[in-house]
């Protein structure tokens, strides 16, 4: 039998997810960038039963300014108040799951730490976990429910300015960036999505399929937290920076590690899209 006192801040199993359901709050998360469409037409073929749906675009993010990057964060309050009206009470274990082995999921999981938060976590393996688990899917809306009660609390996330990170560039001591893409757009050989290919000057690359398994589950914890030890070489995790295209996956390394137990890592929410948006930012190529 499940502890109906545990709660879950980093992963959750589907077993783990299928015992509790009826206690907790379920957020779809999947998400396509480049079919912005696709991620509500798949909850609307089959979802975790209870799941609600949050939109990348729109749920997750606020208004673009053409300087502020492809994936602003919403105001914070507002995003309190929506969870809060989806059903979201202080003491309410949220689970957050995509298609992508937690790449999208994980800004859930970011953003409700962000509003200070401590009880979410992603489902890992994503929605194949469940499916392979031989748990059911559903194609029928989720009933909603009664409003919650979610106080505002600190944040449990620091997220940095563009100016903060810029400030903080040339001391990797006290400041490591940590790109979460993948190397071919991290030197700068591709750029499918941004008008400007390259880096942070001075960012290290982790792409964010480095933490997971082959079938998309998260490394072991001890395994990801030697591999994070050995990149952070000396420095405490606090002084790491996450980013990545538009401040979503970058939360896949911020979950890792926070998994790993090396907690308090930062999140450069605006992250390359915002970074470009100004051409006097500084940007580096190759490795």
């Amino acid at each position: 039998m499940s502890n109906p006192t545990r709660t879950f801040t980093t992963l959750i199993s589907a077993d783990e997810l299928a015992a509790i359901i009826d206690r907790v709050v379920v957020f779809d998360g999947r998400h396509e960038l480049s079919d912005h469409a696709a991620g509500r037409q798949a909850y609307d073929e089959g979802h975790v039963p209870s799941a609600i749906f949050l939109e990348m675009e729109t749920d997750l993010s606020g208004p673009k300014t053409g300087r502020n990057g492809r994936h602003p964060l919403p105001d914070r309050d507002a995003f309190r108040q929506k969870l809060a009206a989806l059903g979201v009470s202080d003491d309410t274990q949220i689970v957050a799951y995509d298609s992508h082995g937690g790449a999208m999921a994980g800004r859930i999981w970011a953003m409700a730490r962000w509003i200070g938060h401590r009880n979410v976590a992603v489902l890992d393996g994503d929605i194949r976990a469940w499916k392979k688990a031989g748990f059911p899917l559903t194609a029928q809306a989720s009933a909603p429910r009664p409003a919650g009660r979610l106080s505002a609390r600190p944040s449990l996330v620091t997220v940095l300015t563009a100016d903060a990170v810029l400030a903080g560039l040339g001391d990797p001591r006290n400041q490591q960036v940590v790109d979460a893409r993948g190397a071919e757009r991290f030197t700068g050989q591709v750029e499918p999505i941004d008008p400007v290919a390259g880096h942070i000057p001075g960012a290290l690359n982790r792409p964010l399929g480095t933490n997971l398994r082959p079938d998309a589950r998260f490394k072991p914890a001890e395994v990801l937290r030697e591999e994070f030890t050995a990149l952070l070489d000396g420095r405490s995790a606090d002084r790491f920076v996450h980013q990545c295209g538009s401040g979503v996956t970058a939360c896949h390394n911020l979950l890792a590690m926070e998994h790993a137990g090396l907690t308090g890592s930062r999140w450069y929410a605006g992250s390359w899209s915002e970074w470009v948006a100004d051409p006097a930012r500084p940007v580096a190529t190759g490795a």
